[in-house]
C-alpha cells in the first residue's frame, strides 16, 4: 500500500530483457536501505526488489505489467518515480494507492499557469469499466506515474491535474511532454462504492 507521495525520481541504469520479463536496475539514494522482497512503487507500479548492489537495485516486471503500464517504454537515463510502501503509523499525506496501475493515458496538453502547470491526459473510455469506478471525478484523487493528484475538469476520457513547482522538479513530471504515456490508477474508494451500489 502506498500514499502517492514520491520519495525520489530515480534513474534507470540498466534494462535487461529475459524471455517475457524485463529486469530494471535503478540508482537511488536509499538503495542501501532496501531489502530483498521489499515492495517499491515505480511510476505507480508495485514491484519487488530482487537484487541490491550498493546504490543500485533491481526489480522485475512481467509481461502483464509491461502490457498495462509504461515500464516497457523506459530507456536508460529515464527518471522513474519511487515510493516505498506506506508505514501504518504515519500520516496519509496523499491518498490510498495500491500500486496496481489500471491503464495508461497519453498527455495531450501542457499549459503554464503563472508558476505552475496544468497537464491534460486522455485515456480510452470503457463504459462498462466506468460503471465499476474506473473513472475520474472533479476534485477526486487519481495517481499519475505514482503521484497522488487532485482531478480537475474531468470528462469521460480526459482529466487535468495542476502541478506545483516542487512536484514538477522532484518527480518525473518535468520529463512529460505532449504525447508521453503515463500510468494511471483510479481511486480505490470509488471502485468499492461503485461495486457496492451494483450489488
Amino acid at each position: 500500500m502506498f500514499s502517492g507521495i514520491v520519495e525520489e525520481a530515480a534513474t534507470v541504469v540498466s534494462l535487461c530483457k529475459e524471455a517475457e520479463n524485463l529486469h530494471l536496475t535503478m540508482k537511488c539514494s536509499f538503495a542501501h536501505e532496501l531489502k530483498i522482497d521489499q515492495s517499491v512503487s515505480h511510476n505507480g507500479v508495485c514491484l519487488t526488489v530482487v537484487n541490491i548492489d550498493e546504490d543500485k537495485y533491481t526489480v522485475t516486471a512481467i509481461k502483464e505489467t509491461l502490457e498495462c503500464s509504461n515500464l516497457g517504454l523506459l530507456q536508460v537515463g529515464d527518471k522513474v518515480n519511487l515510493e516505498r510502501s506506506m508505514l501504518m503509523n504515519g500520516r496519509l499525506d496523499g491518498h490510498i494507492v495500491q500500486g496496481h496501475v489500471d491503464r495508461t493515458a497519453k498527455c495531450v496538453e501542457i499549459r503554464e499557469a503563472d508558476g505552475s502547470w496544468y497537464f491534460k491526459f486522455e485515456y480510452r473510455f470503457d463504459p462498462e469499466m466506468a460503471k465499476k469506478g474506473y473513472l475520474t471525478v472533479d476534485k477526486g484523487s487519481v495517481t499519475v506515474n505514482g503521484v497522488s493528484l487532485t482531478v480537475v475538469a474531468p470528462t469521460n476520457n480526459t482529466f487535468e491535474v495542476a502541478i506545483i513547482p516542487y512536484t514538477y522538479g522532484h518527480t518525473n513530471f518535468h520529463q512529460i511532454k505532449t504525447g508521453s504515456v503515463v500510468n494511471i490508477e483510479f481511486d480505490i474508494i470509488g471502485k468499492y462504492i461503485s461495486r457496492i451500489t451494483r450489488l
